[in-house]
């Protein structure tokens, strides 16, 4: 195929990344701007932002920018100054999430708002941020979630995590059916677990009796981040223009046991 008519590219894109100090988020960050994208790096950590920023194969295409996106007030007033020289957003990935291993006997009022602030609110908040005339692509824009399988199956103390997960889905449904007519599309990805430091400090890796049992939950083992990233990259391209309110399943053969 004649690489003008490659669709499988970011090629002068602009693309935000939530999460791009560690883990998926800073590969997603390296493989789309190894596509062609400039790349909005978002985390707290401006250390580990700045060590994703020196993997980019185009350094100079990556913008970095620390803050804690639970602070909705000022992260109104930054985006908005940044998106002035950044430019109009083609996409976005959402990669900034916490997890937990909690049973819900010990769950709490204050700990599910916790995780719904960070794994819902600050997504949808950015996202309605970016949306906005003027710091949206005029051509529109893809937002991919980062969910989990959790959002469609159980697992035993996961209560927290997997609510979170599965409103984020129901909610980006319903956002793909509103933003349509402004060519705005918006899906999920939902992981298996990927071998990232987050997952390397689970509960599960406190023995090998519980590594094993969920790698057996992966017919082809567990995933690593740039298998997410690959999976962004199709999303947030023009190769994925009429695929919108649906989430894809990355999992490694998880959910098809």
């Amino acid at each position: 195929m004649l690489e003008s008519q490659n669709d499988f590219h970011l090629k002068d894109k602009r693309i935000v990344i939530t999460g791009a100090s560690s883990g998926i988020g800073r590969a997603c960050a390296v493989i789309c701007n190894k596509m062609g994208a400039r790349v909005l790096l978002i985390g707290r950590n401006k250390e580990e932002l700045e060590k994703t920023k020196k993997l980019l194969i185009h350094p100079e295409l990556g913008t970095v920018l620390a803050l804690d996106i639970t602070h909705f007030e000022e992260v109104a007033s930054i985006i908005k100054t940044v998106l002035l020289e950044f430019g109009p957003v083609d996409g976005m990935i959402h990669a900034a999430g916490i997890s937990t291993t909690l049973p819900f006997r010990n769950s709490t009022p204050e700990k599910m708002n916790h995780f719904f602030q960070v794994n819902v609110a600050a997504a949808l908040h950015l996202t309605q941020l970016l949306i906005k005339p003027g710091n949206i692509s005029a051509a529109g824009g893809s937002i991919v979630f980062l969910t989990s399988v959790m959002s469609q199956v159980g697992e035993s103390a996961k209560v927290l995590y997997s609510m979170t997960k599965g409103a984020l889905l129901a909610a980006s449904r319903s956002m793909a059916v509103e933003l349509a007519a402004k060519k705005i599309r918006v899906n999920c990805i939902a992981p298996g677990v990927v071998d990232t430091p987050m997952t390397q400090k689970a509960y599960y890796n406190q023995s090998e009796e519980l590594k094993e049992r969920i790698n057996n939950l992966h017919p082809l083992g567990l995933g690593k981040p740039d298998d997410i990233a690959n999976a962004c990259v199709f999303l947030l391209s023009d190769a994925g223009r009429w695929v919108t309110g649906t989430q894809l399943l990355v999992d490694g053969g998880y959910t098809a046991r």
